[in-house]
């Protein structure tokens, strides 16, 4: 938990509300809302967030059942620098998996980018850190790593698939909080959203999400009619997409990402690799930490190909990272692949990130002649990266897991505003046709495109930024079409 000066928690209480005579259970669950929060303030202790507001508050672990028990949500606020003209509360969300606190301690950061923007003047900032993650009640399960040594995420004989669902099973048994663990859906996140609009005391929400939390917000929107004032996302998912479809999209943009990086590294005189066939070089070091996994500085611990493949989506997650992904490569390639094993993004937990997609991904193989096929979808797609991003971590990670997938918010969208989707050309992680699947989903919606390899475009691109600035303070969005080239 985040340190603050007193221990007292915040109130949350709940109830059902009626449902429509013949309304299924996942209809009626899907009725289940806060009716009121009190959020427990406190200065924040912590030297990143000093002069910031530190809160916690209570919520149902199910909100169907709202007496089967709590959990406790972690929240950071930032008011405005100009509480004359604050506009709202501006809520910060990540990615699937990672901490929105953690990411507004590196925004407010000396390259964040965000302290002295026109969202910090005119919005007070808030960072929640959804159930199961970060500083809210966490999903805990024994220090286990998400997949064993020894163990495949691209097992190809019927024993290497048993170990991986073993695997799998034996890292949900660790985990502490069962019922946690079956509840980390994103309606019951949504939920958890709407009682901290309550414990705000606000009438409508401003609305920051990346990535998975992009497809938070339109549940929010689904579930909460009118109490979005603004919908803005960065790298956004399309959860329209069937789970094969998904990945197969991902897959493309991510080996997308490693051509452009491979063609950028061979031309550009600041590549260590600069001259050299830079994806032959990648595929050979590949091959030869799958004949002999390569050491690392940790003792004991190696790398294989497998290992070196699953974090080049992370190395190449932006542009300004393609400097060190050579060198990480480089110095792989003269005996320390350390640099395979370090992520970039800090804000990410493996196992905390599986949890939540389990629950919100539709399973896309439930056996091993399902799961081979797909593997070799993903190979065909991708000679250099072999299909190994995050996508097939929750292919993989799911194959065994025993709670299952969540029905997904099926009510339309209504009475919500346009949203701005942003979304880059070429970004490994967040293929570029996903912001205009998600944008279908909501009227009136515009794509603001972004010419590059980047996510946190308001941080990277001042194009963006004063697109977002506009839509943020006045609902003005761009036109459609609108391409940022900076």
């Amino acid at each position: 938990m985040i340190a603050i000066k007193s221990a007292a928690v915040g109130l949350a209480t709940a109830a059902m509300l009626g449902a429509v005579p013949g309304a299924t259970a996942q209809e009626a669950a899907q009725e289940a809302a806060p009716t009121s929060t009190r959020i427990s303030w406190q200065p924040c202790q912590e030297p990143y967030f000093q002069g910031l507001d530190c809160g916690t508050t209570q919520v149902p672990v199910n909100w169907e059942r709202p007496r089967s028990g709590q959990i406790s949500l972690s929240l950071v606020r930032r008011k405005a620098d100009d509480p004359a003209r604050r506009v709202g509360s501006l809520m910060l969300n990540n990615g699937a998996g990672r901490s929105s606190i953690e990411q507004l301690r590196y925004a407010l950061g000396p390259n964040g980018g965000i302290q002295d923007s026109v969202l910090a003047k005119r919005f007070d900032l808030v960072a929640v850190d959804p159930r199961g993650i970060g500083h809210s009640t966490p999903t805990t399960c024994g220090g286990l790593p998400q997949r064993a040594p020894g163990v495949t995420h691209f097992p190809v004989t019927d024993a290497g698939y048993q170990a991986l669902v073993d695997n799998n099973r034996a890292l949900a048994a660790a985990c502490e909080d069962k019922a946690l663990l079956a509840n980390l859906d994103l309606a019951n996140t949504a939920r958890d959203m709407e009682a901290v609009r309550i414990g705000l005391g606000e009438r409508q929400l401003d609305w920051y999400g990346i990535e998975w939390s992009a497809v938070l917000g339109k549940t929010y929107a689904q579930l909460f009619p009118g109490r979005l004032r603004t919908l803005f996302t960065d790298s956004a998912l399309d959860d329209s997409l069937p789970p094969a479809a998904r990945l197969a999209s991902e897959i493309g943009a991510a080996e997308d990402s490693f051509n452009r990086f491979a063609a950028w590294c061979r031309t550009d005189a600041t590549c260590v690799l600069a001259g050299q066939d830079v994806a032959a070089v990648f595929d050979q070091l590949v091959a030869r930490a799958d004949r002999e996994p390569i050491p690392t500085t940790v003792p004991g611990r190696t790398v294989n190909g497998e290992d070196i493949r699953s974090a080049m989506q992370d190395l190449l997650n932006l542009k300004l990272y393609w400097p060190k992904a050579a060198q990480v490569i480089k110095k792989a390639i003269d005996g320390d692949a350390s640099g395979f094993t370090r992520v970039n993004d800090k804000t990410l937990d493996f196992v905390q990130a599986q949890a939540h997609s389990c629950v919100d991904t539709p399973r896309a193989a439930t056996n091993f002649a399902e799961f081979t096929q797909l593997a070799r979808m993903a190979k065909q797609l991708s000679p250099h990266l072999g299909g190994a991003v995050l996508g097939w971590r929750t292919v993989a990670g799911c194959q065994g897991w025993p709670a299952p997938a969540a029905q997904p918010v099926t009510k339309p969208v209504r009475d919500a505003p346009p949203a701005l989707i942003v979304q880059s050309t070429h970004q490994s992680s967040a293929a570029y046709s996903w912001g205009f699947g998600l944008s279908a989903t909501l009227p009136g919606s515009v794509v603001l495109s972004r010419d590059g390899e980047d996510y946190s475009m308001y941080q990277l691109s001042p194009c963006v930024r004063q697109a977002v600035d506009v839509y943020m303070v006045d609902r003005r969005l761009p036109a459609p079409g609108t391409l940022c080239t900076d």
